[in-house]
């Protein structure tokens, strides 16, 4: 890649914003909507062969929505991406639309008593793999080396590096935790509120201006 082609620092901090909101959104769906991601589909279809062999606890219509819901959105952005003049643009549009959804997932979740079940949790399966579909389908855009956003690798890394079996502190899991005991409603407000933050003060700053061309 050529030098003026770069990602700069902003973007690669969006980006990494991003990526960890992906986690948390991940970690409401599998523990808080019965074993299914709305970020990481790959593990939707691991977790999709399991409820096809009969295992108990997993959800062939939830991972079904979560994938029909993530392919959705990633069309819609490849569409937008086409009619849209910049991929600095996109990078806020996509991110707007991602809290939008996040937004309204945590509106359902605030309005109901339980998420893990009924209409509440294909709603919120949904809004959120759209959102995911969206931000997913702009990153390819983008073609930023080894930043997907939604790969846990280096999420699973962290993990382990800052770990007690490591000599660290467990700093990234009370993190997480953290999050986790604040309710899948508050923690999908968080996770809207910093996308969408993300996405703003990308365009708010002049080195945004860098990407100031055609998105196609």
């Amino acid at each position: 890649m050529a030098a003026n082609s770069e990602p700069g620092r902003l973007l690669l901090a969006t980006l990494i914003v991003l990526t960890i909101i992906s986690g948390l959104v991940d970690a409401v769906s599998y523990l808080g909507l019965g074993h299914v991601f709305t970020a990481n589909m790959t593990g939707n279809v691991v977790l999709l062969g399991f409820a096809a062999a009969g295992a108990s606890g997993f959800s062939a219509p939830a991972c079904l929505t979560s994938l029909g819901a993530f392919l959705l959105g990633a069309a819609a952005a490849g569409r937008l991406a086409r009619r849209l003049g910049s991929r600095r643009r996109l990078l806020v549009v996509a991110p707007t639309t991602e809290a939008v959804a996040t937004g309204t997932a945590a509106a359902v979740a605030f309005a109901v008593t339980g998420v893990s079940a009924g209409w509440a949790r294909f709603t919120i399966i949904a809004v959120l793999a759209l959102g995911m579909g969206v931000r997913n389908a702009t990153i390819r855009r983008l073609a930023v080396p080894d930043l997907t956003t939604t790969v846990l690798t280096m999420t699973l890394t962290g993990l382990a590096a800052d770990s007690a079996l490591a000599g660290g502190d467990n700093r990234l899991a009370a993190r997480a935790s953290a999050f986790l005991h604040a309710g899948p409603a508050a923690t999908l407000l968080i996770g809207s509120v910093a996308v969408l933050a993300a996405g703003l003060g990308f365009w708010a700053a002049k080195e945004s201006r860098r990407l100031d061309r055609p998105a196609g």
